[in-house]
């Protein structure tokens, strides 16, 4: 145990990735892709799966949103137990229920059965995805988390790049069955990697202090810091999720951009985030995070303003501006979600980043009812209203989470002071 404490220390001093710490965040980034791609490619396949299933528009909202608030409500009731557990065998046992989850879904043949596989699904992937960023906090040290987020992070990008367009193309050749089959494919051979390739981590288990999960979840969730970086998570997911749903109804509706052309924007937008989050990953370890996410936000808040005013416009405009638009945006992640991984401390890191994820999850709902409640379309066909006013709530938004993020930084920043090093 002393020695790979002492390897775990060496490990702080260099600001070099180590090659295991290369495999690592490899895998993890690729763990990350099959949840999100499983997560997104839903609403592509969506109107095959609607007709061959024979679900309405009010049910598959329900297939839709099952899978967030399952994955909210699990984050929650097990946060007080992951901190009890290896890193790497929570990673193993809820990665292979979203694995089976998945392998549902391309099995049902029935609302109830997609419905219920969704659930499940969603139950394993939220712990799942908490786990990931956990186990970047215990073997990353501070002055290498912004890199290794945004290496992680890329599994958004990647997914709409090549995840999307393959899993359309798959579904409408073989089936949207399987589309998951693929993604199940896929997970195994991650599952395998993650069996031989990942050593333990276990080295928070030596300062475990609450014995009762209860009361660690409890204390975690009492903590005041620990508070602020959860309203701050929160509100950086509600500014996120609020434009998204209705991008496409805007872009088709009001731009007048061509149900052709709009796999090209997205497949412009995913390169984009490619591109920005390394960029962006280097300069949030090398640079002070806080500004570069407040720079990020500033200018996020720009083209939100840009964005939601668009007039007809012609398509290369359209992709310059949704290049740019979902570049600012994803400027912020990085720098963002390295601070909060250093707010708690490192016994309570498990817990702490289950609730943070389900949090991020139940926001994420929030804002698209609140998106819903704002705009409104008289037709199928006709322009959406009040997608402007929409921007200015993103925007408020926005200078919200900088007041909140400044507070999670002033708060590590003391800690930082007091213990001598941060987290």
């Amino acid at each position: 145990m002393k020695k790979e404490e002492n390897k775990q220390e060496s490990k702080q001093i260099s600001d070099r990735f180590t090659t295991y710490q290369k495999i690592v965040m490899l895998s993890l980034a690729f763990i990350q892709f099959t949840i999100i791609f499983d997560f997104m490619i839903i609403a592509p396949i969506g109107d095959i799966l609607m007709k061959t299933l024979s679900i309405s528009t009010e049910q598959f909202g329900f297939v839709v949103s099952s899978y967030a608030f399952s994955a909210a409500v699990s984050g929650i009731a097990v946060a007080g137990f992951v901190d009890k557990y290896d890193r790497k065998k929570v990673l193993l046992v809820f990665f292979t229920g979203f694995i089976i989850g998945t392998l549902l879904c391309g099995l049902s043949t029935t609302y109830v059965e997609i419905l219920a596989s969704r659930i499940i699904t969603g139950i394993f992937a939220g712990v799942t995805s908490s786990a990931i960023f956990t186990i970047i906090a215990d073997l990353f040290a501070p002055q290498l988390r912004g890199r290794a987020m945004s290496g992680v992070q890329m599994g958004f990008a990647v997914s709409q790049i090549l995840g999307i367009p393959l899993g359309i193309f798959i579904s409408n050749k073989l089936g949207w069955n399987s589309t998951f089959i693929f993604i199940v494919i896929l997970s195994v051979l991650m599952l395998i990697g993650i069996v031989f390739l990942f050593k333990p981590i276990n080295a928070h288990l030596q300062k475990q202090i609450d014995k009762n999960p209860f009361v660690h979840l409890w204390h975690t969730v009492n903590q005041k810091q620990y508070q602020t970086g959860f309203l701050a998570i929160m509100f950086l997911a509600v500014g996120g999720f609020i434009l998204m749903p209705f991008s496409s109804v805007f872009l088709i509706n009001n731009v007048h951009v061509s149900y052709e052309h709009l796999p090209l924007v997205f497949l412009c937008t995913g390169i984009s985030s490619l591109i920005v989050m390394p960029i962006v990953g280097r300069l949030s370890d090398k640079l002070d995070r806080f500004r570069l996410f407040a720079f990020g936000s500033c200018a996020a808040a720009l083209m939100v303003m840009v964005y939601t005013h668009l007039p007809v416009s012609p398509l290369w405009l359209v992709i310059t501006i949704n290049m740019l638009l979902f570049a600012a945006i994803m400027s912020r992640m990085s720098p963002v979600m390295a601070l909060n991984t250093m707010v708690p401390k490192q016994e309570d890191r498990g817990a702490y980043m289950s609730i943070s994820s389900s949090l991020q999850q139940i926001a994420g709902g929030i804002g698209s009812i609140i998106a819903g409640m704002i705009v409104f379309q008289p037709t199928s066909s006709s322009p959406l209203q009040h997608f402007d006013i929409l921007g200015y709530v993103v925007v408020g938004i926005f200078m919200m989470c900088i007041y909140l993020v400044r507070r999670m930084y002033l708060n590590i920043q003391r800690n930082a002071a007091v213990v001598g090093t941060p987290n």
